[in-house]
């Protein structure tokens, strides 16, 4: 199995971490890259909250941190940030981490069914105590339902032909590992991309949703921005245009402040602004993409809170 690397991982800790006292929270724990450089920069007196839908993320926290007194490791969806920040003592915040999307460890392990290159149940949770599973989902679903969330999640242009194709088959026999859902996919799509496996869009488009990705997302923004203090700061690791707009969307809006019509005489300090762009928008380097391939795609976006 291949090794975890943290994406942009001294970049990101950099712009969030301001005061080594302060009070952190790391969302998306995975195997901890970020944490562990994050510790590196706190004092004893520095407290971080390690999140993580997936319990094999949160056994790994506890392994490596569980007599570190700073770290706090809480299994569950960062869509809960201010109730769990609340249940450890936690707030108001000087930062907050996101490094969105799978892990390289879920990826990795065909048992997880997360990846079309590896075959393995078609499960796709990231948290497998609760919801259902891909096979669950694809028994039953409706071929108009499963094209719209091919194509709003997965921005699949052969939506509908590979719902149809799914649909179809499992008239013959149940849909229960992800080799099965590569080969539809296949047979559905009737062009290739260069570079890009036919199955790439709708795996991504079926975990969102499946985990809901994007909803959980938006409503750990509005916590976030809810409990950082002064100054703090929010940093966001996307990987897919999806997220980066959602992130990207957030951070204007709450940067421009309430919204009056045009060319109406408004003073600054009318407009409840809440958050500053920190810089612009931040992309691995060539190096780092040389040994680490998934950073080709992670765009970092930086706020900081100024009420």
């Amino acid at each position: 199995m291949e090794a975890h690397r943290a994406v942009l991982q001294k970049e990101s800790v950099q712009a969030l971490v301001r005061d080594a006292d302060g009070e952190y929270v790391d969302c998306t724990y995975g195997r901890g890259g970020h944490t562990e450089v994050i510790l590196e920069f706190l004092n004893p007196q520095g407290r971080l909250l390690v999140i993580d839908k997936d319990l094999q993320a949160i056994e790994h926290a506890n392994r490596l941190y569980g007599s570190d007194g700073r770290v706090t490791a809480v299994h569950g969806s960062f869509a809960d940030l201010k109730e769990h920040a609340s249940q450890v003592g936690l707030g108001p915040l000087s930062g907050v981490l996101m490094d969105l999307g799978v892990s390289s460890p879920q990826l990795e392990n065909g048992q997880r069914g997360f990846s079309f290159e590896h075959d393995g149940p078609l499960d796709m949770r990231m948290n497998q105590s609760s919801g259902v599973t891909a096979a669950e989902w694809l028994a039953s679903v409706k071929e108009g339902q499963l094209a719209d969330v091919i194509w709003k999640y997965g921005e699949e242009k052969f939506s509908r032909r590979i719902a149809r194709t799914v649909v179809r088959s499992r008239i013959d026999a149940p849909i229960e590992t992800t080799g099965q859902l590569v080969r539809i996919i296949e047979e559905a799509v009737p062009t290739r991309e260069r570079k890009k496996h036919p199955a790439t869009r709708s795996f991504q488009a079926i975990r969102i949703f499946i985990n809901n990705e994007l909803g959980d997302l938006e409503k750990c923004l509005q916590a976030a921005l809810q409990q950082l203090n002064k100054g703090g700061r929010l940093v966001v690791i996307s990987f897919q245009s999806l997220e980066d707009r959602i992130v990207k969307r957030f951070i204007r809006d709450h940067h421009r402040g309430d919204p009056f019509p045009a060319r109406l005489p408004v003073r600054d300090a009318q407009l409840s602004r809440k958050l500053k762009h920190i810089g612009k928008a931040i992309r691995a380097s060539r190096e780092e993409i040389a040994v680490n391939i998934r950073a080709r795609s992670a765009v970092m976006r930086v706020a900081e809170k100024i009420v």
